[in-house]
């Protein structure tokens, strides 16, 4: 029988490593699809993962059981999301992953598409990435939680921290601006 969060929160205080890597094992795809989502490579959303249970487990003390475990940890790893997008944005190093070659998104993408639509598809995913980035960390945030996740407005406001409506506008913000910035590409291919 599978142990819940709670019980598995209150062995992992005590010591027991084996409980707290099943937490890991039972959140780690849901922060990285999270954290791929909101810095847009697959070594930045490995490292935010890796971080985000590093510093779940320091603190886990300071857990408090009124909240999910689930909820706690995504708030934690949309903190190190942020900080690692603020210093990318501070040394101007927002490019798309140099290393593989291949955006991991394309990858899983259905093979055989035409030409024209290989290249609208290319150019709407950078200017994806562009709009995203040019989003507020708040914005970003709200956006990623609501459309990527799919949580619901209350559950952003309580994983960002802040109220219902304020998560409510930020999520509309950031639609707004991604409207006006994805205009163009989406006029064309109509």
């Amino acid at each position: 029988m599978e142990l819940a969060d709670p019980a598995l929160v209150a062995r992992a205080r005590s010591g027991d490593a084996d409980a707290f890597r099943t937490l890991v094992d039972r959140h780690s795809r849901n922060l990285f699809r999270l954290a791929y989502r909101m810095t847009g490579n697959e070594s930045d959303a490995e490292d935010v993962v890796q971080e985000s249970f590093l510093r779940a487990y320091r603190q886990l003390g300071k857990f408090d059981e009124r909240a999910g475990f689930g909820t706690w940890v995504y708030r934690i790893a949309v903190n190190c999301a942020l900080d690692l997008v603020r210093s990318r944005k501070r040394r101007a190093e927002i490019q798309p992953d140099p290393e593989s070659g291949e955006d991991p998104v394309a990858r899983a993408t259905a093979a055989g598409p035409g030409p024209d639509r290989l290249a609208l598809s290319t150019e709407l995913r950078e200017r994806v990435a562009e709009a995203m980035n040019e989003l507020s960390a708040a914005e970003r945030s709200a956006f990623v939680l609501r459309h990527f996740e799919g949580m619901r407005i209350e559950e952003v406001g309580r994983v960002l921290g802040c109220q219902p409506g304020a998560a409510k506008h930020s999520v509309f913000r950031a639609v707004q601006k991604l409207r006006r910035a994805l205009e163009p590409v989406v006029s064309t291919a109509r």
